[in-house]
């Protein structure tokens, strides 16, 4: 353990930084285990700062000079950073350092990965390049030349001077430390051009390994899509002569927004239809449109500080769900996303991490890069655009564009923007903001004389450091439906700013149907006393498409409640509705598919323990497998035809119709190989000339049994491609049988291809292991043991990765006294570890506490 527990740092103790900064100058030389980084700051006092303390942050840095107005000096040095006298008047700041890029293994500031130079800066990574205020409301033009044998060097900005040896680089826009960004190796450039709306033209790149370049097209395709959307709908217009994008394959995110110079993990720009899935394109995408977007929404505008991380990360992931919206389908997106929303931020808001959108204190913010912070930080938004409507919202973000270009800005200045352009008051809707927990939304409903009362009940419970919780406000979009299935009350949204509030329809023939939340239009758990007559219905006549699809949720949830805890059999009323539902070709193929989908063991676990029954792992997973076999058997004349309906012919494009029929065709696969054992599936596997078609069927001859060959088939047609090899791990744990799945992928670290280094390969193979519930949590405690060991390995190396991958542990409380034992000794096995990471100490701190 930590000799010293990690400090919090708290939101109401923010104070500028004592000076402001004109310029920055960088010379790197770089060498794998020397490099030099040689800075010349142009300081000055800020007026409206009240401590003038010169405080630069600093880690894991050799200090060679130091220099203040030309003379030498010799700082205070801590391991944070250095301490120096400083004069009340303009003055430039010289420092030398030596760093060590190939001993980086967090994967954070300057390191290597297989031999290319590449940095991560956000959020605090900077100040293991250089000495300075690595804080975000720090912002200043840079100049960037590097010194190296590299083939390319590129870094932030516009390029300037280059030649044998050298290039230079100048970002013209102030930014903070944490856009910083540096490349250099052995690169090739798909190259691609894209003119503004005024009619500058932009030269655009990807930059990756060679070898690589096959894989960049719809990269590029898709960055040019973003650009233009951004002009259509936010009038934002891209800003530089140059926007560069490098895959880099040892990277701990997604992706980031470095200032023209985005730095993407491996697997989220690069893309072919024999390596890449139609999900894996649909995710490249919306990681490039989102990174693309923060060019305003988070580098024009930037956050004060780390608190405020939800105002360009909510913000810039509503944006791209927008934008997918508008080139996919609308209603499968919204779907999509809800249902991610709710097994990871629903999880995180109902367990020991729970976390304000806008948390008030943290140890290392690292660890709230969180699905809190990024989608329901996005929630938010969309909240917001329903209650003043789509003009207003609109003319506040051309506000809020004018009013804080070049600015570092808070929550307070994004609601002000729109109280402003509105005329709203938005004090009761901050509470978003700052109060954890996903409340609960109980409903009931009074019928009479053609009057509808529907009464709705708010609360939201108790959560870390939480106990009570005001009234919010809540748009909650409602429809009305007649007994013969015609909409009687389009979609009306509805505030709700009271604990308890009713709502009246008049002048109705009959009592209606309510279709409630229509368009998921808060994050909220509805609870209401529904019938399956009533959800068949729904799922039968709701125009709303989410509704459609959440009563056929409700409808496969509230069966398989039943068979896990009164030993029922499954539902004839939810087979019957699910199987009309995927009959009826009037319906989008993709939302079929998702319809057909079935509630997550870990939302099934959630939702027993919150009716106070204590999950039982095994016994959520037999439920579901009993209810897959009843459902392949009920449809067992409908799945062949709807598998031979919607093959595609012709070349791949992994655009959404292809994507949504190949989605069908593969959900009726599915039920096929529980009936024939894997024979179609083998067939389609040794035809298929596509990702998505080759691992639908790998992954049913993994469930059907006949994995052992198909495994090794896959491993030598693939073991060339990083990438692919990743699937390769991740399906067979996933696939696993619950008494197996710790031993498969105890197995898989064992394999020559396995490394924790990589994040991708160890979220690969233990990152499923996390993701499997009913393996992870054997009763045996293996997964536990498992997945311990390595986090324990990992933590020197990575703690961001380490810290993140602790997750895996947060709902234990909820599970039965055995359980809790052994998940209590693998945490305190953590956090018994000599010199554990403040990363990782935190969250199982946090966690162990619950």
């Amino acid at each position: 353990m930590r000799e010293t527990t990690p400090q919090p740092i708290y939101l109401k103790d923010y104070t500028p930084f004592g000076y402001l900064i004109d310029s920055v100058d960088l010379t790197f030389t770089l060498s794998p285990e020397a490099t030099r980084v040689r800075s010349r700051i142009a300081f000055r006092p800020n007026p409206d700062a009240s401590d003038t303390t010169f405080f630069l942050h600093g880690e894991n840095l050799k200090l060679i000079s130091a220099a203040i107005d030309g003379q030498s000096i010799t700082p205070k040095l801590t391991d944070q950073g250095l301490t120096a006298d400083a004069p009340n008047a303009p003055f430039v700041w010289e420092a030398e350092v030596e760093i060590n890029p190939a001993a980086n293994t967090a994967l954070e500031g300057l390191y290597m990965s297989n031999g290319m130079y590449c940095t991560q800066c956000e959020a605090e990574g900077f100040r293991k390049i250089t000495y300075y205020p690595d804080r975000p409301d720090v912002m200043a033009p840079f100049t960037v030349r590097i010194e190296g044998a590299e083939k390319v060097m590129l870094s932030n900005g516009n390029p300037g001077a280059s030649g044998e040896g050298f290039a230079e680089w100048h970002d013209p826009w102030p930014k903070p430390a944490y856009l910083f960004a540096l490349v250099a190796g052995d690169l090739i450039n798909h190259p691609g051009q894209f003119t503004t709306k005024s009619g500058r033209e932009v030269e655009l790149n990807i930059w990756v390994r060679p070898g690589d370049e096959g894989k960049c097209a719809f990269g590029m395709e898709a960055l040019k899509h973003s650009m233009k959307w951004d002009e259509d709908v936010y009038g934002r217009e891209y800003d530089l002569d140059l926007f560069n994008i490098v895959a880099v394959d040892d990277f701990n995110m997604g992706a980031m927004e470095n200032k023209g110079l985005n730095i993407f993990n491996s697997s989220c720009v690069l893309a072919s239809p024999e390596t890449s899935t139609d999900g894996n394109f649909e995710r490249i995408e919306a990681i490039i449109a989102h990174e693309y977007f923060h060019n305003w929404t988070g580098n024009r505008i930037t956050c004060r500080d780390w608190f405020q991380l939800c105002l360009k990360e909510g913000l810039t992931v509503y944006r791209d769900a927008q934008f997918t919206s508008d080139l996919r389908s609308a209603p499968v997106k919204r779907i999509e996303d809800v249902i991610a929303l709710r097994a990871r931020q629903f999880r995180e808001d109902n367990g020991p991490l729970a976390h304000p959108v806008r948390p008030e204190s943290f140890v290392e913010i690292n660890n709230f890069y969180t699905a809190t912070v990024y989608e329901k930080g996005a929630e938010l938004i969309g909240m917001l655009k329903t209650l003043v409507g789509d003009a207003a919202y609109y003319k506040s973000l051309d506000l809020y564009f004018e009013r804080h270009d070049g600015d570092a800005a808070t929550i307070e200045d994004w609601l002000k923007v729109f109280e402003d352009a509105t005329g709203r008051d938005l004090s009761q809707f901050k509470r978003w903001y700052s109060d954890a927990g996903t409340p609960r939304l109980k409903v009931s409903d009074d019928y009479s004389d053609g009057t509808y009362t529907l009464t709705f009940r708010q609360s939201t419970p108790p959560t870390p450091g939480q106990d009570e919780k005001p009234p919010r406000v809540i748009p909650i979009a409602v429809g009305l439906l007649g007994p013969n299935g015609d909409e009687v009350q389009a979609t009306q949204v509805l505030e709700m700013t009271e604990e308890e509030q009713s709502f009246t329809f008049t002048g109705l023939a009959a009592k209606p149907t309510p279709s409630i939340l229509r368009d998921f239009s808060a994050p909220m758990i509805l609870q209401r006393d529904s019938s399956n007559a009533e959800r068949a219905f729904l799922l039968a006549h709701d125009t709303d498409p989410f509704n459609k699809w959440e009563a056929g949720r409700a409808l496969a949830k509230d069966g398989l409640i039943a068979m896990i805890r009164e030993g029922a059999s499954p539902d004839s009323a939810y087979l019957d509705a699910i199987t009309a539902v995927a009959r009826d070709d009037t319906l989008d193929p993709a939302f079929r598919a998702l319809a057909m989908g079935l509630p997550s063991q870990d939302d099934l676990a959630q939702t027993l323990f919150d009716g106070g029954t204590t999950p039982n792992p095994q016994a959520i997973w037999d439920a579901l497998e009993t209810l897959r076999q009843a459902r392949a058997q009920h449809m067992q004349d409908l799945a062949p035809r709807l598998y031979a309906q919607y093959q595609v012919e012709g070349d791949y494009q992994p655009d959404a119709a292809q994507s949504g029929a190949r989605s069908l065709a593969n959900t009726a696969l599915g039920l096929i190989t529980r009936l024939d054992g894997g024979a179609q599936a083998q067939r389609q596997y040794d035809a298929a000339d596509n990702m998505t078609q080759q691992l639908a069927a790998f992954c049913c001859l993994l469930q059907a049994g006949k994995g052992e060959a198909a495994i090794a088939a896959f491993y030598d047609q693939w073991q060339h491609d990083r990438l692919v090899i990743d699937k390769w791990f991740s399906m067979q744990v996933v696939q696993a049988a619950p008494d197996q799945t710790a031993a498969v992928a105890d197995a898989l670290t064992q394999h020559a291809d396995f490394t924790m280094k990589n994040p991708n390969r160890f979220r690969a193979t233990l990152g499923a292991l996390a993701m499997s519930p009913a393996g992870f949590h054997h009763a045996s405690g293996a997964g536990y043991e498992l997945l311990t060991d390595w986090l324990i390995q990992l933590d020197p190396l990575n703690p961001q990765t380490t810290a993140r991958m602790c997750s895996a542990f947060e709902t234990w409380k909820r599970y039965d006294a055995a359980r809790q034992d052994l998940i209590a000794t693998q945490l305190d096995r953590i956090l018994a570890t000599p010199n554990l990471s403040r990363d990782t100490t935190e969250m199982v701190t946090r966690i162990r506490g619950a």
